[in-house]
């Protein structure tokens, strides 16, 4: 027989498979001699589109001593009911028939997973914006392997740099190449908090190793590693000639286990999570009422009359500001030019020479990008004042209305410069006109501190240029770092704003649920409201740091993270 290497899996399949449909209505004698003759001849790959119950546990028994020596392929969304198989999408049917798919097979892995056929791209865009990809993606880690690699230190506990510099090496060769699928870098509270947070983030559980013993999991381990490796896998590192130590296996079951205790995943969650919730609690308002709004479908979007091949992007950087580097590099990407300018303000020459350096490049920009930071320390009167007092300056103003009312210009906040916009009054105004006493505006996070996590955004109106290339009602997730993000307006407003499609982007959970849960809802906004729009859309202000999206970054976390804001201001002026 002869095998193939199945991509940078290292699994060896036959060229020859067994399709299992011809096992149903088999006896387990006549299983078992299929699969007898099937070892006899080499044919490892076996597939199993069918949930056929009974087919299932024939050869879940007819594997049983030998399964190290079979490549299981099965489906999930591929479901038993009433005597015949469906296809379903439904989340909860489909972790239920993929558990009892293993039960009856008596497995604790499948090697190759497949989702059950999808005749449609809408149907196909449900499965990888939906619930039914970060499951297939949580269960390719079980059975894997966690490996320890450790570094050596000398008489002083100073790490060698020569042997740590060839060890990281390898396991970034290793990392390339797909043999280890994750990994952490362990610190002084060692390989026990290091595998309890990978194990957090997907929900699956661990098996501790017996040979593993409380020093191993709780001495101080920095600049050791902590690796995902497939256990079929393990012989790439001993090619590598590296040292490790086998902590344990990735189990499906959320627990941990150890010995003969068996701590519940939720349990571990709880008891790291809520140490210190009475004194800084994660949650304001205990409330998760749904917010119940329809998306905006425009009729007419507003178009450039000024085309140009190449937009330039202006980006006005002030003392505090830190997104200026993340948004250039997202509008390059895109296809703009970026110019930067730095508001000096040491002297009044430096404010003077500023205003004059601003006025000149929003003249021959297409796009102003309000970057995210922290300007002026947002001391001593709330975020990006320092943003809006320079721009209500006479000549900048003049260079921004100029901008948007005479060249179909575009303007764009994120985070501070979210904030900036408010203030200045571009959004909601669409124009530099300020705030008024029942302005929409930006305040303090409901839990009165900074919050730092990866949001879920649904697009819920598609008026603004900004969105063109976002599906409406379509859900992604960005960062979000900001301690002055909560949106609040009187009810007359937010009822205008939504009737208006200039309600862009509002928090949602992964499944687009849009609510007041501070799980997801992460500042209290009202209206769970993530970013709003000028008028007519060419202005957008929002929290997340959509710019901050790259190719190497969040990797581990399920969802689209290109919401193409930067991608649909450059396409709106060719």
């Amino acid at each position: 027989m002869n095998y193939r290497t199945l991509g940078r899996t290292g699994l060896a399949v036959s060229e020859i498979g067994m399709g299992c449909e011809g096992f149903e209505g088999k006896s387990p004698d006549q299983v078992q001699e299929f699969v007898d003759k099937m070892e006899e001849l080499g044919i490892n790959c076996i597939d199993l589109y069918s949930p056929n119950p009974e087919m299932r546990s024939n050869l879940g028994k007819a594997l049983s001593g030998r399964r190290d020596k079979f490549v299981l392929q099965s489906h999930l969304c591929s479901i038993w009911e009433n005597g015949q198989y469906l296809r379903t999408r439904d989340i909860a049917k489909v972790k239920t028939a993929f558990a009892d798919m293993l039960r009856l097979l008596d497995t604790d892995f499948i090697d190759i997973g497949m989702i059950h056929y999808s005749d449609a791209l809408s149907d196909w865009q449900r499965i990888v914006d939906g619930p039914v990809m970060a499951y297939a993606q949580e269960l390719k880690a079980a059975g894997n392997k966690l490996v320890r690699f450790e570094i050596e230190k000398d008489d002083f506990d100073i790490p060698v740099y020569d042997q740590v510099a060839e060890v990281y090496r390898k396991l970034h060769g290793l990392m390339q190449n797909g043999t280890i699928v994750s990994a952490y870098a362990l610190d002084a509270r060692g390989a026990a908090a290091a595998l309890s947070k990978m194990a957090f983030g997907n929900g699956l559980g661990v098996v501790i190793d017996s040979q593993v013993t409380t020093d191993d999991l709780f001495e101080n381990g920095l600049g050791d590693i902590l690796a995902e490796v497939p256990g079929e896998r393990l012989g790439l590192l001993e090619e590598l000639e590296l040292d490790y130590t086998v902590i344990g296996t990735v189990a499906q079951e959320p627990a941990f286990v150890y010995g003969g205790v068996n701590i519940g995943m939720e349990e571990a969650l709880a008891a790291w999570t809520s140490r210190l919730e009475k004194v800084f609690p994660t949650k304001a308002v205990k409330g998760a009422e749904a917010v119940e709004r329809d998306c905006f479908q425009a009729k007419e979007i507003y178009v450039c009359k000024h085309k140009v091949a190449r937009p330039t992007v202006f980006i006005p950087v002030f003392p505090g500001t830190n997104c200026e580097y993340d948004s250039a590099k997202a509008f390059q990407r895109a296809g703009a030019d970026v110019v930067t300018r730095v508001f000096r303000n040491l002297s009044a020459e430096d404010i003077r020479g500023s205003v004059e350096e601003f006025h000149k490049a929003i003249a021959q920009a297409q796009i102003i990008m309000f970057p995210g930071g922290f300007s002026a320390g947002d001391e001593p009167d709330g975020s990006a004042k320092f943003f809006a007092t320079a721009f209500q300056n006479a000549r900048i103003k003049e260079a921004v209305m100029d901008l948007l009312n005479k060249r179909d210009g575009l303007a764009l906040g994120i985070c501070n410069g979210f904030q900036a916009l408010v203030k200045l009054g571009l959004v909601p105004y669409g124009e530099i006109v300020g705030q008024k006493e029942d302005s929409p505006t930006l305040t303090f996070n409901t839990i009165n501190r900074h919050i730092s996590k990866m949001v879920y955004t649904k697009v819920v109106s598609n008026k603004s240029p900004w969105l063109q290339e976002a599906k409406l009602g379509g859900v992604y997730c960005n960062p979000a770092s900001h301690g002055e993000g909560r949106f609040v307006a009187p009810k007359e407003w937010i009822d205008r704003l939504f009737a208006e499609g200039q309600v862009a982007t509002q928090y949602c959970d992964q499944a687009g649920n849009v609510s007041m849960d501070e799980e997801y809802n992460i500042n209290g906004s009202y209206a769970a409201i993530e970013g709003i729009t000028s008028p007519d859309g060419r202005c957008l202000g929002k929290m997340a740091h959509s710019e901050r999206r790259d190719s190497a970054v969040a990797m581990n976390i399920y969802g689209n993270q290109d919401i193409r804001i930067f991608e649909s201001g450059v396409s709106y002026f060719r």
